[in-house]
């Protein structure tokens, strides 16, 4: 039975708790794409509550692309836009002469992506990338910012920080793209990728992840925080990624 406003501990709202059951059902496939999910009525009883509540909630996920509908039809789950993405597939170099493996992954998808850069600068990185990549707290390290979208849809953030001996002379500085990505440029300049440290999280977006991904709201972002190391034990990549939580989930093979 599912708790009612004065039964619960939850302290959220009682629509926001009947729009993230109602979430997690779609994400998990009991309602699949192009099927309705129950009438309001149906959910009024469900979960004790007014047609103004569960309005509310329906709003929620109409406001996050997962249901289409109006009041007085049938609410739809809409195509399923959750994706999964595999990380392990677009760390290693491309090969010569192909896109960034992320982009050649979306393409094989059936998706077109692409990048924006946003800023390459010298920057003193966060604690966490500094620690992975043995800097001192005033130390600074080469930033490059950009966001990679999907279809036109932002769909990640990614501050990817290099040691600046490792960068300086390098298109690493430049504010442009690389073809092939980083990891190509750094194989080419004898830094392969041999091993990668994935740390993932989740967390209450910032302002910055929360514009550039263009929230629908106080959603969750999966952070992971990427350490990608060459020969001998040398960390050659920091890279924080933002995706939005509700659109993403991240597969690894082991």
């Amino acid at each position: 039975m599912s708790p009612t406003e004065s039964e619960s501990v939850d302290p959220r709202p009682l629509h926001e708790r009947i729009a993230a059951d109602l979430r997690e059902q779609i994400n998990a496939g009991d309602y699949p794409a192009g099927t309705a999910i129950p009438s309001t009525e149906q959910l009024k009883a469900r979960f004790e509550a007014s047609n103004a509540t569960v309005q509310k909630a329906l709003g929620l996920l109409k406001k996050e692309g997962l249901v289409v509908g109006r009041a007085g039809s049938s609410v739809q789950v809409r195509e399923q836009r959750r994706q999964v993405m595999a990380p392990g597939r677009y760390s290693a170099p491309a090969a010569a002469g192909e896109p960034y493996r992320w982009i050649a992954e979306a393409e094989a998808r059936g998706q077109t992506g692409h990048s924006k850069l946003l800023e390459v600068a010298e920057v003193v990185p966060p604690a966490d990338v500094r620690n992975a990549l043995g800097l001192a707290n005033d130390e600074r390290a080469v930033l490059r910012k950009q966001i990679l979208f999907l279809n036109d849809e932002p769909c990640e953030l990614v501050k990817s920080y290099y040691p600046v001996e490792l960068a300086r002379g390098t298109a690493l500085t430049q504010k442009k793209r690389i073809r092939g990505g980083s990891p190509t440029l750094l194989a080419e300049a004898g830094f392969p990728p041999v091993h990668t440290l994935d740390r993932v999280s989740a967390c209450i977006a910032t302002q910055e992840q929360y514009e550039a991904l263009q929230l629908p709201s106080d959603l969750p972002v999966l952070r992971t925080l990427r350490v990608v190391i060459s020969r001998d034990d040398r960390v050659i990549e920091v890279t924080e990624m933002a995706k939005a939580s509700h659109l993403y989930e991240l597969q690894y093979g082991y």
